[in-house]
């Protein structure tokens, strides 16, 4: 595990992002951990989490000519992250999607720059892959390509059948789905950190259930 993986899960922590408990997921599964990007909820939060996705932007070495956020998450993400890009001389385009399309003024669902190129797709967590469906719509809707998605964090839980959600949407789309940290990470940080013990039985019965393989 990086050093930056372990700054992201102790800044999530921190912030309670990252949470400890009984909770119910999307697909109705209770889990013992939850991830909610939203907790990001100040400016130094904004301007550190823009640069964890910048950061991992230009490690994956992913070609690309803009960047693009689902509404709702997705738009912090693509702000903070295109001013984080900006700050190492990288000045890139970025857009994101109105839920309701204005019929007025400059009209559309489109928010920023005009869709072009190659599309970095920037989300929190790909659960059911329903944002990353509509915006690979939307996107291609506008002549342009999705270059690849990064998410905050991969929870590396079976779908519907053997794969991830993530897995799945790379399968799909033929596009590389990059996470800033996945669960096998948070299980490290925790098997390396006092005070966890009941968490992190927990989260590896969790894990044990519904992991993939």
């Amino acid at each position: 595990m990086t050093s930056s993986t372990s700054l992201f899960i102790e800044f999530a922590l921190e912030k309670k992002v990252l949470q400890f408990g009984d909770f119910l997921t999307k697909a109705g599964r209770k889990s013992p951990y939850f991830f909610n990007l939203g907790a990001f909820n100040d400016g130094e939060s904004l301007k550190r989490l823009g640069e964890f996705y910048a950061n991992k932007i230009i490690g994956t070495k992913i070609e690309f000519d803009m960047i693009f956020g689902p509404a709702y998450k997705g738009i912090p993400l693509v702000s903070s992250a295109s001013i984080a890009l900006s700050n190492k001389d990288i000045n890139i385009p970025f857009a994101f999607n109105r839920k309701e399309v204005k019929d007025h003024g400059e009209g559309g669902s489109i928010i920023g720059s005009k869709i072009k190129g190659r599309v970095l797709v920037l989300d929190d967590v790909i659960s059911a892959g329903t944002s990353i469906n509509e915006s690979y719509n939307l996107i291609h809707g506008d002549g342009g390509q999705i270059a690849g998605v990064i998410v905050a964090i991969d929870r590396q839980e079976r779908g519907e059948n053997t794969l991830s959600a993530t897995q799945e949407i790379s399968n799909k789309y033929s596009i590389p789905v990059i996470s800033i940290i996945n669960l096998e990470d948070i299980i490290k940080y925790l098997e390396t950190t006092n005070g966890y013990k009941k968490e992190l039985e927990l989260i590896k019965k969790y894990q044990n259930t519904y992991g993939i393989t």
